[in-house]
């Protein structure tokens, strides 16, 4: 009897201890939030990875820099992002709430790497001595200074489109020209010679012509 009546009460305070051991654990979670910030711009650090260290589990921040999840009072806390030095931080364990917030600040890691000469050839003397002594192909050598006479190289400058810099200038020009007679009347083209000139030589060289 006396037996039973001892393995009865080890059951019931063995019960009460875990109950106790539970509600404990319960009272050392916390919301754990907060944003990532870079050290010299204060602009927000997207994507950085954030680990709880006891727990082996974690978080990453959002496009913000912004994070929050379930961690424990008292557990390291590790930041790292790619270019920036890794971070850790302690939740304090005397906290009596139930929330922490957090603004981490992620310093730049700059990392100088030696430089890498790539050579053709095993030496600047080897490579000099083939550059100079190369049996140039002859069809090559006729293309090339084919495509360098003055006509070929006319006809694709005009129809090279112009690019946004150039288009600038024209527009500009345009913009000067109708401030230069601002307050007057334009002169008339129509009986300038020089204009007459540019008309009669375009004509002949058919830039008028429909191009299908």
């Amino acid at each position: 009897m006396m037996k039973n009546l001892f393995l009865a009460l080890s059951i019931c305070f063995s019960t009460v201890f875990s109950f106790g051991q539970k509600d404990t654990t319960k009272n050392t979670l916390i919301q754990f939030s907060g944003v990532v910030v870079s050290g010299d711009s204060l602009e927000a650090v997207a994507f950085c990875h954030i680990i709880d260290k006891s727990v082996k589990r974690g978080t990453t921040s959002d496009f913000f820099g912004y994070f929050s999840f379930v961690a424990n009072k008292g557990d390291t806390i590790i930041f790292s992002s790619v270019g920036y030095k890794k971070a850790n931080f302690i939740i304090p364990d005397t906290l009596n709430t139930s929330k922490y917030s957090l603004i981490q600040v992620m310093y730049k890691d700059t990392i100088l790497l030696k430089a890498a000469h790539i050579y053709p050839w095993p030496s600047k003397e080897q490579f000099a001595e083939v550059f100079v002594n190369a049996d140039i192909p002859n069809d090559d050598y006729k293309r090339a200074k084919a495509n360098l006479e003055r006509a070929s190289l006319k006809e694709r400058a005009d129809a090279t489109p112009m690019d946004a810099a150039m288009n600038y200038k024209w527009q500009m020009q345009q913009y000067q020209s109708k401030l230069y007679y601002a307050g007057q009347a334009p002169p008339i083209n129509l009986l300038n010679p020089i204009a007459w000139s540019k008309f009669i030589k375009a004509w002949k060289n058919g830039d008028f012509k429909r191009k299908d």
